[in-house]
């Protein structure tokens, strides 16, 4: 035990026999796009070796294929020829410089594949995927199991300390070992011991292949959360019959991608499934992995300290900040740029088939190619404007030397993140306002809130740079009775805690929209109370039920009655996040909200708000109505400063107005800051 440290379990080398890891701590597996970019390798590289020079114990890469078929796309990356070994030799030297293990993650999608030659266990269409699966032969089972034989082969050629065999989140393994979607009469279907010999078969052949000084994790599906899933005592006879076929580690996997239960978003609480890791380390003696919404080092040190589990596994937090091990080790956690679970801007671009970076660190993938070198000369700048653009830009602009003042007219920094961190499920929101209020002391940042700035002002102070980051107004509405004092803004709500009737109509079902209506809905946030989180959405801790599912979502009745409204005549919340939206749905639906597509609006009066549907109007008799359609940028001071002939910079909201953006307002700040 490392005595001395600030985090002595978390920072405690782990032991495997044959070797030694640094600490406890897993970069978990993400895919980020530029496995397929051209030159992605030589980025790939660069970003691993930013996160082992941060101290991280081991890190798995991003899945790749074992052979054609079982690529997630078309053009997806396979490691099954010896050409392909001198790319990744890229990254395991990156990764060797530093005493940081790093393992590949062999991933077959089965059914999961995005192309028409997917195969599985059975001919089972998933319901995230419009191409139906071919049901394997037994020699294409057998020359699948060679393929990842060969590929640990490559893997080990190229410098891997291991691989990750990707057994759980409903790809092919997965699918194998779950009756779900194993229909098979033969040996390879119907009893567990049948269902899992894939997976033990693979595992063997790996270690025969790779030999006996190689790791292999093996990623264990210990909560299918699909009807039909696996009972407990499966996934226990299988993670025996894991460690009984010579993995060293499992890691724990949680729900497939088409389970109906958030596993990851920023709604989910923290360490909300370590309980299940926990209870399989009465089972096998091989070291376990526990994963899933951990992004603190405070919050992984109380993970191991209880026991239960050997190693943590954090991916979008190695995302948010590389050196998230380093400041644990010297005792400054409050300096990490913490992860916020929002997706945005890592799996919903994947998803996309785009590269992958963090909102709160837009430098993430791109290492090679946004960086903050010492300007070469410092200059005085004004920022104006601390919300999430106006904070980013002021910090990347300070560590590169520049002197900086921001000014704000509020009292406090964050802007719209300040109307963000009330609604329940986005608390993490306060991590990051916590970290730029951090380094705004660290770098000496002039801090000047309750001001606001004319032109002259501005020019009279002599800066040489003026940076505008005053975000945006909300749009005012030309409907009848708009007036009526019934009607409030969002801001009316969320800043100034107006008291809000218990009938509400809310115009506009954007982000901004869905938020209000959680916030008016969820009486209380139950992100920061993990049994009955796990309660509402029907996970079912004592297992009772094949999938861990209860069969049944308990929730109160719900406090309001809330039409949420909008124009466009396409599905609400169409616009949300791709990998977060049904999961704002299914909040609101479950909290009976009135999704509404395709109104028109014609008055506002002391019965309620009059609209109409395909020509057919209707009064809805409500109390307040709550607008939220959309926003217009401020540029009072920029047209301010313009007629001065003083030319400022524009970023953030005040640039664009769109919807609410911090991931494209942050990164237009650290682009500004890299460049002025």
């Amino acid at each position: 035990m490392n005595d001395n440290a600030a985090f002595p379990h978390l920072l405690a080398p782990l032991d495997l026999g044959f070797t030694t890891l640094a600490n406890r701590t897993l970069m978990g597996s993400m895919h980020t796009g530029l496995e397929e970019e051209k030159g992605g390798f030589d980025k790939l590289a660069a970003f691993y070796r930013a996160r082992a020079k941060g101290g991280v114990g081991l890190i798995v890469t991003g899945g790749i294929s074992p052979n054609t078929r079982g690529r997630l796309a078309p053009f997806g990356c396979e490691l099954s020829k010896f050409w392909h070994v001198n790319k990744h030799k890229k990254i395991t030297e990156a990764v060797h410089e530093y005493p940081t293990k790093i393992c590949l993650q062999l991933l077959h999608a089965g059914r999961y594949s995005y192309h028409p030659f997917s195969v599985s266990a059975s001919k089972i269409k998933s319901p995230i995927n419009p191409f139906t699966p071919k049901a394997m032969s037994v020699r294409q089972i057998k020359g699948t199991i060679k393929d990842f034989a060969h590929s640990a082969k490559l893997a080990k050629k190229a410098g891997y300390d291991g691989v990750e065999i990707m057994g759980s989140e409903g790809y092919l393994i997965n699918q194998f070992s779950c009756v779900k979607v194993n229909k098979r009469t033969d040996e390879w279907g119907g009893s567990i011991e049948n269902r899992m010999r894939l997976a033990l078969e693979i595992i063997r052949a790996v270690r025969a292949s790779a030999g006996s000084d190689f790791i292999i994790i093996f990623r264990l599906s210990m909560l299918d959360l699909v009807d039909g899933g696996n009972s407990w005592q499966d996934v226990v006879t299988m993670a025996k019959g894991v460690e009984a076929a010579g993995a060293t580690l499992i890691n724990t996997g949680i729900g497939w991608h088409e389970a109906r239960v958030p596993t990851i978003s920023t709604s989910v609480p923290r360490a909300a499934f370590t309980w299940i890791t926990e209870r399989m380390k009465k089972e096998v003696s091989l070291p376990l992995i526990t994963t899933n919404r951990i992004n603190t080092p405070e919050v992984a040190e109380k993970i191991l300290s209880s026991g239960q589990a050997d190693m943590v596994s954090m991916a979008r937090p190695f995302l948010a900040d590389e050196n998230f091990v380093a400041k644990a080790a010297a005792n400054k956690s409050d300096e990490i740029n913490t992860c916020i679970g929002c997706n945005q801007a890592c799996l919903d671009h994947v998803f996309k088939q785009q590269r992958a970076s963090c909102l709160v660190n837009p430098t993430a993938c791109y290492e090679t190619e946004l960086t903050f070198a010492k300007a070469k000369q410092s200059k005085k700048i004004a920022v104006v404007g601390a919300g999430p653009a106006g904070l980013a830009f002021s910090v990347y602009a300070a560590q590169r030397g520049h002197s900086v003042e921001i000014f704000d007219r509020g009292s406090e920094i964050g802007g719209q993140f300040n109307y963000a961190k009330q609604i329940p499920g986005k608390e993490e929101f306060y991590e990051t306002l916590r970290y730029f209020n951090k380094q705004i002391s660290l770098l000496n940042i002039g801090l000047n809130l309750n001001q606001e700035q004319s032109a002259e002002q501005l020019i009279a102070a002599g800066f040489d740079e003026i940076v505008l980051a005053t975000g945006i107004v909300p749009r005012a509405l030309d409907i009848k009775g708009i007036d009526h004092e019934k009607v409030k803004s969002y801001i009316q709500v969320l800043r100034d805690k107006e008291p809000v009737g218990k009938r509400v109509a809310i115009i506009g079902a954007g982000g901004i929209g869905f938020d209000v209506a959680e916030y008016l809905v969820e009486e209380e946030s139950l992100t920061t109370n993990p049994e009955k989180w796990l309660e509402t959405w029907g996970v079912d801790k004592n297992y009772q039920e094949n999938g861990g599912l209860s069969g049944k979502e308990n929730r109160e009745a719900p406090s309001r009655e809330v039409y949420l409204l909008q124009r466009k005549t396409s599905k609400v919340g169409a616009g949300l996040g791709k990998t977060t939206g049904w999961i704002h749905r299914a909040t609101l639906q479950k909290n009976g909200v009135k999704m509404l597509a395709g109104v028109s609006y014609q008055e506002v009066n002391d019965e309620g708000i009059v609209i109409s549907i395909d020509g057919e109007q209707q009064t809805l008799a409500v109390d307040n109505v709550i607008i939220c359609a959309g926003q217009e940028s401020e540029r009072g001071l920029f047209h301010q400063l313009e007629a001065k002939g003083v030319n400022a910079h524009l970023i953030g909201g005040a640039n664009v107005a769109a919807e609410l953006d911090a991931k494209r307002a942050i990164r237009q700040a650290a682009e500004l800051a890299a460049k002025i």
